[in-house]
């Protein structure tokens, strides 16, 4: 490996300039050096833009690169498994766009194709990289709250745009996917534990695709758990996290982008006071602690039983709202 690591992008996807060309040019020791698109006229248009030396005019080919370590994935979720799989047998390191793949099933192959590979493999869900996230998790852990009772999370975005790929099942879309994916991953880490899902309820944009779900959760011990996302509701903004606990509770606004602007508030005692968590942009905290981990001084985070964990709950939201779940 060379002294960088070198990136290659599968797809000229809207957000791969935020999630890792831009964050690049800001971080030591890492390198884009091409990135292949359907369409090679879109991949050229997309390397001129972001000054991108090199165009190969196919997935399969840029995974042949001999010059490339490591490769994004942002391409829609039905082909994180395939190409994920591909790029780890071509010996490249694979930072794969949340969710990781359309279902469980695709996931476990992807686990295992990683640990065949020897190669790292991380599921980009950057909000974790930021400071926000592990001072969430030390004020849940501190006991300051109590005997944790509940962990909730929303994310309610404005989406309403016909024909995108988040409202596409064949390209395993649905608010649940997207945002959802998001509320689960918090609930999951805040709670530290794996939850059961009670029950969920969808509201549809198309026959089998969710633009809003609910679930209701339970953990062991009794605590319980819930989470709210869509694409497109009567809620158009909600970004947030809340955990309560026998004392007092946290309360979270935007902890999935926290450098654009977040508040975190601890109640407790009829008490309450706010933090702000100062950072880089968490795709910056992203990047940097995927290089640690290729180099071998940092663990993957999420490691990949707990992205095969996240997959999972997904599932089961499915199941208990009525819908199949995705890929099937």
């Amino acid at each position: 490996m060379s002294p960088s690591l070198r990136f290659g992008i599968l797809g000229a996807a809207r957000i791969a300039p935020m999630a890792l060309v831009r964050p690049a040019r800001a971080v030591e020791g890492v390198e884009i050096v091409a990135v292949a698109a359907r369409d090679e006229a879109r991949a050229r248009k997309f390397a001129r833009a972001q000054r991108i030396p090199r165009v190969h005019p196919s997935y399969a080919a840029l995974l042949t690169d001999p010059e490339i370590d490591a490769v994004y994935v942002p391409l829609p979720n039905s082909l994180h498994a395939e190409w994920t799989i591909r790029a780890l047998e071509a010996g490249k390191h694979v930072l794969c766009e949340k969710p990781l793949a359309s279902n469980a099933a695709e996931a476990a192959r992807m686990v295992e194709a990683a640990e065949r590979s020897g190669r790292v493999l991380v599921e980009a869900f950057h909000w974790r990289h930021h400071p926000l996230a592990a001072r969430m998790r030390a004020i849940v852990a501190s006991g300051e709250l109590g005997e944790i009772r509940h962990v909730e999370a929303t994310m309610c975005i404005p989406l309403p745009i016909p024909g995108d790929i988040r409202y596409r099942l064949d390209l395993a879309g649905g608010a649940t996917m997207d945002t959802g994916c998001y509320t689960l991953d918090v609930v999951r880490f805040l709670a530290a534990a794996e939850p059961q899902v009670v029950s969920a309820e969808a509201r549809l944009s198309s026959p089998r695709v969710d633009r809003w779900m609910r679930a209701d959760l339970r953990f062991a011990g009794g605590r319980t758990g819930r989470i709210t996302c869509a694409l497109f509701s009567s809620t158009l903004l909600d970004i947030s996290a809340r955990v309560v606990g026998s004392r007092g509770e946290l309360r979270v606004f935007n902890p999935i982008g926290p450098h654009i602007y977040h508040r975190l508030r601890v109640i407790t005692g009829g008490s309450s006071r706010r933090e702000r968590i100062p950072g880089d942009a968490t795709y910056t905290h992203q990047l940097r602690d995927f290089i640690a981990t290729v180099r071998g001084t940092r663990p993957a985070d999420p490691s990949l039983a707990d992205s095969l964990g996240n997959m999972r709950a997904i599932d089961a939201v499915y199941a208990a709202s009525g819908l199949a779940t995705r890929g099937s």
